[in-house]
């Protein structure tokens, strides 16, 4: 392995974002990091399974 050095200049930021919003990324990166998961996204993609917007299920069962 070589090692390899970092020469561009690098400037630190600083976001805030809500606490909801942060809630909501942990836990998308958890289905992502999901492996049982991500099978199950990919099988039912190759079926054809029909897809369906959140917010549309979200207002067909009154949530």
């Amino acid at each position: 392995m070589t090692n390899t050095a970092i020469t561009e200049k690098h400037q630190a930021g600083w976001i805030t974002i809500s606490t909801d919003e942060y809630d909501s990324m942990k836990e998308t990166i958890e289905v992502l990091s999901d492996v049982d998961i991500m099978k199950q996204l990919e099988e039912g993609r190759k079926e054809g399974t029909k897809v369906r917007n959140f917010e549309e299920l979200a207002k067909e069962l009154g949530i």
